[in-house]
């Protein structure tokens, strides 16, 4: 298959476009950098003729709420209309677990505006809703640190190894298409500042994790069960503490 991956110089992008390439199949990784932009269009035709599947995994340079609406908007009506026009299989992007119920946030607001867009093209497809990454945990602490001391609540958290994210979007791209919505997550659930504490302690931090009761994701508060599955989802098989020991291995 020839599969196009938007984002495939990033995090999970480089992971997707390896575990796909060692498959046999023909990826093409696309980013501005390589004449490929979703912005302004440049080298979509191309990069999408004969393609039986495009995996979206590119993100907003910037999160303001005006920019990032911008970006995903655009975005996404360029690389669907040039599908369409190609007539191209399957799309599959990645989204977030409860972007739906976290609509006072404008970073959700626009993955959701995504979401729409996939969903009114006529393209068949698969949205990969995902939990939080494992990789996100040190940028979640530094956020949330005032002094030397890190403000995070008990709002539920479920985070999942990037490498699980790529084996999970490589899986659904070379599957049909569902056309609807399917959840992964990491196979842990913990408090938000309890997972804090473990990676500061791991990592030897000295920050002091200070718990609150103002459960908040992106500036904004949410549920304390909106970052976790509410249903059914598929669960990764990399814990914390793997992951954890892998990436001390690798510092």
């Amino acid at each position: 298959m020839k599969i196009l991956v938007i984002g495939g110089s990033g995090l999970i992008g480089t992971k997707v476009v390896a575990l796909l390439r060692q498959k046999g199949h023909q990826v093409i990784a696309a980013s501005p950098s390589t004449g490929i932009n979703t912005i302004t269009g440049e080298g979509l035709a191309e990069a999408t003729k004969d393609t039986d599947v495009v995996i979206d995994l590119a993100n907003s340079p910037s999160f303001e709420d005006n920019a990032v609406m911008e970006f995903f908007q655009t975005a996404g009506r360029n690389l669907l209309g040039a599908e369409i026009s190609a007539g191209v299989k399957h799309h599959v992007a990645l989204s977030i677990v409860g972007v739906d119920i976290m609509q006072n946030i404008g970073y959700m607001r626009a993955k959701m505006a995504q979401e729409d867009i996939i969903r009114q093209s006529g393209v068949p497809y698969t949205i990969i809703r995902s939990t939080q990454f494992l990789e996100f945990i040190g940028g979640i602490a530094n956020q949330a640190t005032k002094g030397n001391e890190v403000h995070l609540s008990d709002v539920k958290f479920q985070p999942i190894a990037s490498d699980d994210v790529a084996a999970f979007v490589a899986k659904y791209a070379l599957a049909a298409p569902t056309n609807g919505i399917v959840e992964i997550a990491g196979p842990e659930r913990f408090d938000m500042y309890d997972v804090a504490t473990r990676y500061l302690k791991y990592i030897n931090d000295p920050r002091t994790v200070v718990p609150n009761d103002q459960p908040a994701y992106y500036g904004g508060a949410v549920p304390r069960t909106a970052l976790v599955p509410a249903g059914h989802a598929e669960l990764g098989t990399i814990s914390f503490g793997k992951w954890l020991s892998t990436q001390l291995q690798q510092a």
